[in-house]
């Protein structure tokens, strides 16, 4: 019998799998495998959000006005320019399916975010690899690899899952090299926990021309990621093609309204920022003691590369921490098979693996 088939290239994709969040026989876990928020919304976002309930009849605002303008306020930006999304992956998928297609490619660094490839797979596109150097985005190697068939590069600043940036003169570099029919996207999802003063996100960039775009998420530091809320400032021609594409009512009313309020809670923004930057050099510096490899983190989580020796490689470890509880993130699959990803979490999670992988490596 003959059955439809799906377009070349779909069924190459690997599908991404999340972090984990439960263990057999445990009730309760440790979860520091997926980046959130180690305090949580901001609890004005939380009663925002449960404020909505008397209204779920009622479908939201398509537009995501009220939002929309918050975010331009909180970071001086053009409205108009403004697209929001269902995640900020709802927009990157978008952006993808408009701008690459069969026969072209689509460049990403060789530890970058998983859902890059796939995404250049689901439109048909070739990912291209762009091999890093120290766990770090290279900008020249990405310009030796653009071809005519390059349509998007795909670069996330911070990384995930090294944690490793690229700092605003390198981003420049990079945006002034690349033919202008490129885009170039800038996935800053980790960008408010960056308080290195050569680190820009991408606007400046946006600003400055016709073919890059920033994207952005509340999942991280808003610790919004069941709301699935994400945001991206583009050129006015591309957010005028990202309005024709995005789906009707694709950010939900409760959504929307946690969103804005969490912008608005600045203090309580301000204390997640500094919790992450004080326990983030805190569990590096308990890591590194014990004698491992901790790699350099500007975001909320540190990667980890453990020894070579079965008995104390990283999935020993993983396997370990399992045992106690606790769930770091394998990124075997990212390439990286001999380390580890570990959230920045709250100081008695933090607490807790230290002493578990103390007590591993003996």
């Amino acid at each position: 019998m003959s059955a439809p088939k799906p377009r070349p290239g779909i069924l190459g994709i690997t599908p991404y799998v999340g972090g984990e969040s439960r263990l057999s026989g445990m009730e309760s876990v440790i979860k520091l495998s997926s980046n959130e928020g180690a305090l949580g919304p901001s609890p004005k976002a939380i009663e925002a959000y449960l404020a909505t309930a008397a209204d779920l009849q009622r479908y939201p605002d398509g537009n995501s006005t009220q939002l929309r303008k918050a975010i331009g306020e909180r970071f001086k930006l053009d409205p108009e320019r403004i697209v929001c999304g269902n995640g900020s992956d709802d927009l990157l998928a978008l952006l993808t399916r408009a701008y690459a297609g069969p026969e072209d490619e689509v460049l990403h660094s060789e530890h970058g975010f998983l859902i890059f490839p796939i995404l250049a797979l689901g439109v048909g596109a070739t990912p291209v690899a762009v091999p890093e150097q120290n766990l770090t985005a290279d900008v020249d190697g990405f310009l030796a690899r653009v071809t005519e068939h390059t349509r998007i590069v795909l670069l996330a600043n911070p990384n995930n899952p090294t944690g490793s940036y690229i700092n605003e003169k390198t981003l420049r570099h990079l945006r002034q090299e690349l033919p202008p029919e490129v885009l170039l996207v800038v996935d800053s999802a980790y960008a408010e926990f960056v308080t290195e003063a050569d680190y820009s996100a991408g606007i400046e960039l946006v600003d400055a021309g016709e073919n890059v775009v920033m994207t952005r998420t509340f999942s991280k530091i808003f610790a919004l990621s069941a709301l699935r809320i994400g945001w991206a400032y583009c050129p006015p021609t591309i957010a005028d093609v990202l309005n024709r594409l995005r789906l009707p009512f694709n950010v939900v009313g409760p959504a929307q309204a946690a969103g804005l309020a969490a912008l608005k809670d600045v203090s309580f923004f301000d204390q997640a920022r500094a919790h992450n930057t004080k326990w983030r050099t805190w569990l590096a510096g308990e890591l590194k003691s014990m004698g491992l490899q901790v790699y350099p983190s500007v975001a909320n989580f540190l990667l980890v590369r453990f020894p070579d020796d079965p008995s104390r490689n990283a999935d020993a470890a993983n396997k370990f921490l399992h045992k106690k509880g606790i769930i770091p993130r394998k990124v075997a699959n990212y390439g990286l098979p001999g380390c580890l990803r570990i959230t920045v979490g709250k100081e008695s999670e933090l607490r807790a693996v230290v002493k578990a992988l103390s007590e591993f490596m003996g």
